[in-house]
């Protein structure tokens, strides 16, 4: 467990902490589980630690998993944005969009006004930040730690959890920057391959991230190319996890009226359902980062 940095609010200066689960070798297939990027999008966070917890009450018993572990790795930064999670706002404290704070500038026509990110004031909902200016505290500190502990990695897969679009869970790869054809887009189309194959009933709409809008200073399509640049002999692909919030509304529209329900099931049983409805995805990731013929078409 390590402290990365702390976001000091009015009287209370709040962490950010990470966990790093198996073994220390910095070339390990890694799976990187993130969440809390948005601070009304609890709802990530939650799935995340709903299954840490597991996952450790399960190491104490489990032998194989274990063993898996000694040969593996999974990494975490379950809340990314505390400050924006404690004021109840989408952005962090200074009013930015940790997700629309990198140096990448979205390419093509008919962007989404202010949707795709902008820079005219920290009133309105996706500002970038102001231009030159460095990254945001907890946006660095995101991008130094997969530096650090995923970059190295022979085979890395990161899911990146957030809620509030659409009626479907969606899975995303990149890019958010452009419709332009993803480089890794064959190692992509095999992961669905074998995800359809393993759990055909699964739920989730795979598809780039542009299929449904293209945004400016997106962090995951930032540290794909660098690691693109830097490490192109390993393999990184950071996904990203969209659970569709608009059911929730739809089946309890009162929830409309919480400040919180455009985002996160209110109602009990439907966020025990929403923390039991990921784990198959995680431990099926967790899988594909071990085992690499999915990659060479073996299976």
């Amino acid at each position: 467990i390590s402290e990365l940095t702390r976001i000091a609010l009015e009287n209370q200066n709040y962490p950010v902490f990470s966990f790093e689960i198996g073994c220390k070798d910095p070339k390990a297939p890694t799976l990187g589980l993130f969440g809390g990027v948005h601070g009304l999008e609890r709802v990530g966070t939650h799935v995340i630690i709903s299954y840490l917890k597991g996952l450790f009450k399960q190491l104490k018993w489990d032998e194989d998993l274990r063993n898996l572990l000694k040969t593996s790795r999974i990494v975490s930064i379950p809340l990314i944005n505390p400050g924006g999670m404690a004021l109840k706002w989408r952005s962090n404290p200074n009013g930015v969009d940790l997700m629309r704070n990198s140096p990448v500038e979205a390419v093509g026509e008919n962007l989404p006004f202010l949707i795709c990110g902008h820079r005219l004031t920290n009133k309105m909902p996706w500002y970038r930040g102001k231009l030159g200016a460095a990254m945001e505290i907890e946006s660095e500190a995101l991008v130094n730690y997969v530096r650090r502990e995923i970059f190295s990695s022979k085979l890395s897969l990161t899911v990146d959890f957030h809620s509030g679009f659409g009626f479907k869970d969606r899975f995303w790869y990149p890019y958010a920057k452009t419709k332009k054809q993803f480089p890794r887009i064959k190692e992509v189309l095999a992961l669905k391959n074998l995800l359809d194959d393993t759990l055909p009933h699964h739920i989730y709409s795979i598809e780039p991230q542009s299929y449904n809008y293209t945004t400016h200073g997106d962090i995951w399509d930032f540290l794909f190319d660098e690691h693109k640049l830097t490490n192109s002999n390993n393999i990184f692909i950071p996904w990203t996890l969209e659970m569709g919030s608009w059911n929730w509304v739809r089946k309890n529209p009162k929830q409309i009226f919480n400040p919180l329900g455009l985002f996160n099931p209110i109602i009990e049983h439907r966020y025990e359902r929403t923390m039991r409805r990921h784990k198959a995805l995680i431990d099926f990731l967790f899988s594909a980062t071990r085992n690499k013929s999915w990659l060479k078409n073996e299976v």
